[in-house]
């Protein structure tokens, strides 16, 4: 199993670390524990992950800050985050991917992980069949016109949504859907991505928990002595060689169990059972 893949022409190792755990109940407001989750973040580094996935509405504004505060200025590491929604003072999800909010948005990530220039910024959509899609993608193409970000990547988007981004010329270098060993709704999706050498981040890569109660994983686990989180996740990246793995966690015992993911080893009969869950 390759432990590398591209993403927007950078070789990142396929465990990566996602930052949205990191912020308060429900994604809102500050952690916690400040230091703890500056010392995850660290500790991701020193484990060889390369890949950090983020959002200026995470918290809002707290993944960012707390990634800027632990490891700007990303030196050897790919960053990737995204726009298309707000936060609300109740903490509800609201849209926000107007050309004017998507631009103000890319320069609220700028700000906020202190930098020029975000390698990947990925246009989040809130709606299935978006009819201003042309017109979002349209104002990424002039941000990366302008310098602001290195490559588009698209969330919670469909085949046809991707097709379409390459009609219009759009050099798409990750797509960030929900996926998972007991959600596979995307294999089409992910599948073209493949083929299209297109890097795949899953969000929710565990299903809400459900991959980790599945009878057939956690015998596995048994077996292996691993977690069934780690079976789950593991079952990811032998699935498909552009699967990148960006689970988060606030724990330094969960962050150290996820990295430790990428050397377990499933055997042909391991993978073939889970593909039958």
């Amino acid at each position: 199993m390759t432990s590398t893949y591209s993403l927007a022409g950078h070789d990142v190792n396929r465990v990566g670390y996602g930052t949205m755990q990191l912020p308060g109940p429900g994604v809102f407001g500050p952690p916690k524990d400040r230091d703890q989750a500056i010392a995850v973040l660290r500790r991701a580094r020193e484990l060889g992950v390369d890949h950090f996935d983020t959002s200026a509405y995470y918290g809002p504004w707290v993944s960012n800050d707390l990634l800027r505060e632990a490891l700007h200025p990303y030196d050897g590491m790919t960053i990737v985050s995204k726009v298309g929604g707000r936060r609300g003072p109740d903490k509800s999800w609201i849209a926000a991917s107007t050309p004017t909010e998507l631009h103000w948005g890319i320069d609220e990530n700028l700000i906020g992980l202190g930098v020029d220039r975000v390698d990947v910024m990925n246009l989040r959509l809130m709606e299935v069949g978006d009819p201003a899609f042309d017109e979002k993608l349209g104002a990424m193409a002039d941000a990366v016109q302008a310098g602001k970000i290195g490559a588009i990547g698209l969330s919670n988007v469909t085949l046809t949504e991707l097709d379409r981004a390459a009609e219009l010329g759009i050099d798409v270098a990750c797509v960030q859907n929900q996926y998972a060993l007991t959600f596979r709704k995307d294999e089409a999706l992910l599948a073209a991505c493949a083929e299209r050498g297109i890097a795949f981040s899953p969000f929710f890569p565990l299903d809400f928990g459900k991959v980790t109660g599945n009878a057939v994983v956690t015998s596995i686990a048994a077996r292996l002595g691993a977690t069934p989180a780690q079976v789950g996740l593991a079952w990811l990246l032998a699935h498909a060689p552009n699967l990148l793995v960006i689970a988060g966690t606030s724990s330094l015992a969960h962050l150290e169990e996820n990295v430790a993911t990428g050397d377990l080893e499933l055997t042909p009969e391991d993978v073939a059972a889970l593909d039958s869950v």
